[in-house]
């Protein structure tokens, strides 16, 4: 059974997401650790993320 999170501040985690929305931003260079840097962008107006790839080792 899944569950639907829609609460300020809910996080999902997963080695794969994928995500819908009407609007998305521009992408955002962000730094994660070091030299290794990411991506951020930010999804709006009936968005919704579902993971599609869960994690094999959780830390």
């Amino acid at each position: 059974m899944s569950q639907i999170y829609t609460k300020e501040g809910d996080t999902l985690k997963g080695n794969k997401i994928v995500s819908e929305a009407r609007k998305i931003s521009d992408p955002i260079i962000i730094v994660k650790s070091g030299r290794h840097k990411a991506q951020r962008i930010i999804l709006k107006d009936n968005a919704m993320c579902r993971i599609a790839k869960k994690y094999k080792f959780i830390k």
